[in-house]
């Protein structure tokens, strides 16, 4: 197992874990489900999803692996301040993977 797979693994892993973590257990009455055990509402589905499309465009770019599990790191503990500083300083235009493919000759 190369490290490339073994990194996109562990990541994968701790997004899961971080799913069923998002709800939290209240012991008060349920009397307004939209206020208890959501785990954020659609504001934090929002930022779950733009979370994932960071992790996606990080593992497809062009970084060695240790930038790589640096930013998904940083865009896992800290979801929306991460998010933001991965969007305004990783110089994402120098690192973009392409199309994956290789060009035939």
């Amino acid at each position: 197992m190369t490290f490339n797979t073994l990194l996109s693994t562990i990541l994968l892993q701790l997004c899961l874990a971080s799913l069923g973590l998002a709800a939290p257990v209240s012991t008060e009455s349920l009397d307004n489900s939209w206020q208890y055990g959501t785990g954020g509402g659609l504001i934090g589905l929002v930022i779950l999803i733009l979370d994932i499309v960071v992790f996606v465009e990080v593992l497809k770019s062009s970084r060695s692996p240790v930038q790589k599990f640096i930013w998904c790191l940083v865009v896992f503990l800290f979801p929306v301040i991460g998010m933001i500083i991965y969007y305004l300083f990783s110089n994402r235009s120098s690192y973009q993977g392409g199309s994956g493919y290789e060009t035939l000759a």
